[in-house]
C-alpha cells in the first residue's frame, strides 16, 4: 500500500513539473535561418511563428519562389530547434524516473 501511495505522490509531482515545463517551453524561442542568414524565422516553444525577417536584397521581381523556399527552410530549421529544446527539457524532467523504454511525455 505504501508503494502505491509513493507512486501516486510521484505522479502528482510529475504532473506539477510537466505543467511548469510546458509553461517554460511556451516562453522559449528558437531562430531558424536560411540563405546564409538572409531569411530568419522565430518560433515560440509551441512551434508558432512569432517573427519573420527577409533581407531586402532578396526582394526582386520574379524571384518570389526563391523567397518562399528560403522562408520554408528557415521555418523548418527553427522548428527542429524547438523540437530539440522540447526533447531536452522532457529528458531533464524525467531523469531518474522508472519509465518504460520509448515512453513519450507528455502523455494525454
Amino acid at each position: 500500500m505504501k508503494d502505491i501511495m509513493d507512486l501516486m505522490k510521484q505522479a502528482k509531482e510529475m504532473q506539477s513539473k510537466m505543467e511548469t515545463m510546458q509553461a517554460e517551453l511556451a516562453d522559449m524561442e528558437a531562430d531558424g535561418t536560411s540563405g546564409g542568414g538572409l531569411v530568419k524565422v522565430t518560433l515560440n516553444g509551441k512551434g508558432h511563428m512569432t517573427a519573420l525577417s527577409i533581407d531586402p536584397s532578396l526582394i526582386k521581381e520574379d524571384e518570389g519562389d526563391i523567397i518562399e523556399d528560403l522562408v520554408l527552410a528557415a521555418h523548418n530549421d527553427a522548428k527542429a530547434k524547438v523540437e530539440d529544446l522540447n526533447t531536452k527539457k522532457t529528458q531533464e524532467l524525467t531523469a531518474g524516473l522508472p519509465l518504460p523504454p520509448g515512453m513519450k511525455l507528455p502523455f494525454g
